[in-house]
């Protein structure tokens, strides 16, 4: 079949429309002899079956197993310079408290960015001296709670916190260690909205008022200046991003060494993973060395010791865990331009449950997931079922032909932000999220039903919501 004109011109047309792409896949995921998708040896229409659609469907052992990969890959490659390496799991991708408890025994720590993941990680029963807590406007009450509860480091974003955290620090009678998030200024190859360190930006402290900032940190007796912290953007391909962000706060490390102790430099997160059959992100091992080297090699050039190295991978460790499953329902062909077709399929979620391709038009990959075919591949556009013409799933990809009403989708690498975004727009419940392992599923999030929504409404009257669905 040759390559439908409205296709990007990266997509090429799949010699086999079901087979799974291994980098964009969960590890445990394949097609059975019957040609049925299945995820940690539960068959999609099991899960459909028990639990419904849209559902998010957790490769359990492929979490664990990167969460565990990070933190080794790291280990040993600063272990080889001469240095130490910290994993923490950067929650706002996706956090529950079984994810929490997972990342946990996988021997990470875990960064929060608000009062409400704080009270997550702490429901895992997760050790508060391994927790990290962000966020460029933390309320006087989150930074009164995390320092209460012997929080292992908080991030200063600005000045009037340090004044805050000092003064809870102080309250509670405890010396509270923190770092400075820096704005290096370098841009990431990535989308607008994930480049993080760029000048014109809400996070962090310009480099030029840095030395400034950590000399009054260091003047409050309540507070210890544990290094400085950067992170540069999310879904990074490249590393050369990452290298010049080290070369600049490294410099700023070693002059601040000169009046005291910086024990830590935080290089933040954002390494990249594969959504398409195209993307070619860096693996774990190739990140971890270049890292090592990088630090390794800048301390050499200024003459100080290799600091201990914290990073906050989130979306490559939660990112391709995870499928959602979405049940199809109305499939139409239109006519583009007078010229060629795209064939619209729409299934019974959207934006809604994944935020991410209408935000920033993100890309997405899409397979059938109940069965196998050997129709000739057409090009689809996977759209969503709300009243938002940008209500789309995935923006282009290839499915058999066949494709047809009450079929099962599933779209990969939907893991991190598509839970921890989701809304209830159009009076949608959020989905439910399922864990699955040795081929039994279970739920880790409950989903949403009409009388959990109804239950928030203040306008209820008793007997009212008597026709809502449970």
């Amino acid at each position: 079949m040759t390559s439908n004109p409205l296709a990007p011109s990266w997509l090429a047309v799949p010699s086999d429309a079901n087979a799974l792409a291994p980098r964009v896949w969960s590890h445990n995921s394949l097609r059975d002899l019957s040609g049925e998708l299945v995820i940690g040896g539960v068959s999609a229409s099991a899960i459909a079956a028990q639990f419904g659609t849209p559902v998010y469907v957790v490769d359990e052992a492929d979490a664990r197993s990167r969460a565990r990969g990070i933190r080794l890959s790291f280990d040993r490659e600063f272990a080889r310079v001469g240095g130490r390496a910290k994993v923490y799991y950067a929650g706002k991708a996706f956090l529950s408290i079984e994810v929490a408890r997972w990342m946990n025994e996988a021997g990470l720590n875990i960064d929060v960015a608000s009062g409400g993941e704080l009270a997550v990680a702490l429901a895992a029963g997760v050790d508060p001296a391994h927790l990290g807590l962000h966020g460029n406007n933390k309320s006087p009450a989150e930074i009164d709670r995390a320092v209460s509860i012997g929080i292992g480091a908080i991030v200063i974003d600005s000045e009037i916190e340090i004044a805050r955290v000092a003064a809870a620090a102080a309250h509670h009678g405890r010396r509270q260690s923190v770092r400075l998030r820096i704005n290096s200024g370098v841009h990431a190859s990535t989308h607008e909205y994930l480049a993080t360190a760029r000048e014109d930006q809400k996070f962090g402290i310009p480099l030029v008022d840095a030395a400034a900032l950590v000399a009054l940190i260091r003047a409050e007796p309540a507070l210890e200046f544990l290094g400085l912290h950067s992170h540069i953007g999310s879904q990074i391909f490249e590393s050369s991003g990452f290298a010049e962000a080290a070369r600049r706060l490294l410099a700023l490390h070693a002059e601040l060494l000169a009046d005291g102790p910086v024990p830590e430099l935080n290089l933040g997160g954002g390494f990249g993973i594969a959504y398409t059959s195209v993307d070619e992100p860096l693996s774990i091992d190739e990140i971890a060395a270049r890292f090592a080297d990088i630090v390794s090699e800048g301390a050499a050039e200024l003459g100080i010791p290799v600091p201990v190295v914290a990073i906050e991978p989130g979306r490559s460790i939660i990112g391709p865990s995870t499928t959602t499953l979405y049940t199809v329902g109305t499939i139409k062909d239109v006519l583009v331009a007078g010229t060629a077709v795209r064939k619209y399929v729409s299934v019974d979620g959207g934006m809604s449950d994944n935020i991410r391709p209408s935000l920033y038009r993100a890309e997405y990959s899409v397979r059938l997931a109940n069965r196998s075919s050997t129709a000739p591949a057409e090009l689809v556009r996977i759209a969503g079922k709300h009243c938002e013409s940008g209500d789309i799933v995935v923006h282009a990809d290839y499915l058999p032909g066949d494709v047809a009403s009450g079929d099962l989708v599933g779209v990969p690498a939907t893991g991190a932000y598509g839970w921890a975004m989701a809304s209830n727009y159009n009076y949608l419940g959020r989905p439910p999220v399922v864990a699955v392992v040795d081929g039994l599923a279970r739920i880790i999030v409950r989903g949403e039903t009409e009388e959990d929504l109804l239950r928030r409404d203040a306008g209820v009257r008793v007997g009212s919501a008597k026709g809502a669905q449970s």
